[in-house]
């Protein structure tokens, strides 16, 4: 019985182990998704700059005004470059969390399968025993009915 509690109880920490890790795995997939978004938007406010700097092209400008709208479209392709190697870093942080997650799940229900195991064991010899018992009550009542005839 004391390996049963033991056996339960390294359960209950894998299973919160495995609640961690899938909180995790919930928590990098947001990250990976804010990444997204960002990136998004970045590239979408780049695009609207652009279309800004071809209006007012068109409309006149001077080459100062140029040069400081052509510095700025720049430091936003540079910022996306990084955002874009970024990303790489978020996509292998879910890869992990999701092998992690599955490596807990796994572990959790290979404890379940052996506490599962043992109880239909225990069952089986309960079983066994009870017929036993059975066995042995009908051969004595048998023997009982035998002495009285």
């Amino acid at each position: 019985m004391a390996a049963d509690s033991a056996l339960e109880l390294i359960l209950n920490q894998t299973a919160d182990a495995e609640h961690k890790a899938s909180l995790a795995l919930n928590q990098a997939r947001i990250e990976r998704e804010n990444y997204l978004q960002q990136l998004q938007q970045i590239e979408q406010y780049r695009l609207d700059y652009c279309r800004q700097l071809s209006e007012r092209g068109q409309q006149g400008l001077t080459a100062s005004a140029y040069n400081h709208l052509q510095k700025f479209l720049n430091q936003l392709d540079e910022t996306l470059v990084k955002q874009k190697s970024a990303g790489a870093h978020f996509d292998q942080q879910v890869e992990q969390c999701s092998q992690h997650w599955q490596e807990m799940r796994k572990q959790r229900r290979s404890i379940e399968w052996l506490i599962e195991k043992k109880q239909t064991e225990r069952q089986r010899l309960l079983d066994k025993q009870e017929q036993k018992l059975m066995d042995e009550f009908a051969t004595m009542q048998y023997a009982r009915r035998q002495m009285i005839r």
